[in-house]
């Protein structure tokens, strides 16, 4: 039954529940920090979650919308979320590369602004999106599911390498 569920999620679902894992493993981050425990986990875990996203928007999403749209607001808007995503796989690879001390308030400005991001698309974005009729959201969302399950799976692969090395 939730499986069906699942199944049954429009893109703009896909990626709703996409915005709701990175806002708890947020949320996870923060409460862990404030009680002085290990956060390394979560920051990995809500970098590779943003990964996923960001690959799915930007290859299947975004392109899509822009297709359907032919109107000049929503191509605006599409700009304006593939730069937030450019900046925070900009700021995902500093945070990878830099230091323990330093992580903190680099992941700090990532939460700022990915939360900024998702705030533009689910209050701008995905109310006119939801309007395009010549889309179909929910075939989309079909693509965007195969695609996380394949982008998941190529992670946990490289993982199991990782640690395997």
């Amino acid at each position: 039954m939730i499986e069906e569920k699942r199944k049954a999620l429009d893109a703009l679902d896909v990626l709703m529940q996409h915005h709701r894992v990175v806002e708890s493993l947020f949320s996870e981050f923060e409460y862990l920090h404030k009680n002085g425990r290990d956060t390394a986990s979560v920051m990995e875990a809500a970098c590779a979650e943003i990964k996923i996203h960001d690959a799915i928007e930007n290859d299947i999403f975004y392109p899509a919308v822009s297709d359907a749209a032919g109107e000049e607001g929503i191509d605006a808007l599409l700009d304006d979320a593939e730069d937030s995503h450019d900046s925070a796989l900009d700021l995902i690879e500093e945070l990878e590369d830099a230091d323990v001390a330093a992580r903190h308030p680099q992941f700090m400005l990532l939460i700022a602004q990915v939360k900024q991001h998702i705030m533009d698309e689910e209050t701008e974005l995905f109310p006119r999106v939801r309007k395009l009729e010549q889309l179909d959201l929910a075939s989309l969302g079909s693509e965007m599911k195969a695609r996380e399950t394949e982008l998941v799976a190529e992670a946990e692969l490289a993982e199991a390498g990782e640690k395997s090395a």
